[in-house]
């Protein structure tokens, strides 16, 4: 077997105990959407890239047709993003949207290969001091943004290509569990 499939399939395994967590994410974030919450997404880079996936298949739909869910990938809005940015640091690009969009009871899901950038853990912050439900899909832990928020599901491999693979997994798991398939 190819090294990069050893690691993909090693770090599937160990995730697969996080099924039930998977589940529960799932089931909640059903009842948030349904109930009229949104889901708000952030990363960077490839974790940016999974965070506009699962917002792209809530809106749009997964497997089966139902009405579209108010999911906002946070990094998508390059005039706000930039704007943020240049009046307020890069480490406050998502935490002022959070701030702006987030109610209590919505869902902010963080995405993190390291667990540690800064602009993440700022939206994990911002995300708590307002009353949303924060989870983080991260890499490796222990690491800051998994200690952060309210749940984590952490990758057990050090491999940034590897983790945001399994991460796509588990955003299709949700999904699934969402649409009301995965069971």
């Amino acid at each position: 077997m190819h090294p990069h499939l050893s690691r993909l399939s090693a770090a599937l395994s160990a995730v697969n105990a996080d099924t039930p967590k998977i589940y529960v994410w799932g089931r909640k974030l059903a009842k948030v959407l349904s109930g009229g919450g949104r889901l708000l997404a952030c990363g960077n880079g490839g974790s940016a890239a999974e965070a506009q996936h699962l917002t792209a298949e809530l809106v749009g739909r997964f497997r089966t047709d139902r009405c579209p869910y108010a999911a906002i990938p946070l990094h998508s809005d390059t005039s706000t993003s930039t704007a943020i940015a240049n009046d307020f640091g890069a480490d406050e690009v998502y935490a002022r949207q959070v701030r702006a969009h987030g109610r209590p009871g919505d869902v902010l899901f963080c995405l993190s290969t390291s667990g540690a950038s800064t602009n993440v853990l700022a939206a994990a912050d911002a995300g708590r001091a307002g009353g949303l439900i924060t989870w983080a899909l991260t890499g490796p832990a222990p690491n800051p943004l998994a200690g952060l928020c309210d749940e984590a599901l952490s990758v057990p491999s050090p491999d940034n290509a590897t983790v945001q693979e399994v991460h796509l997994a588990v955003i299709h798991m949700l999904c699934d569990v969402l649409d009301g398939s995965g069971e």
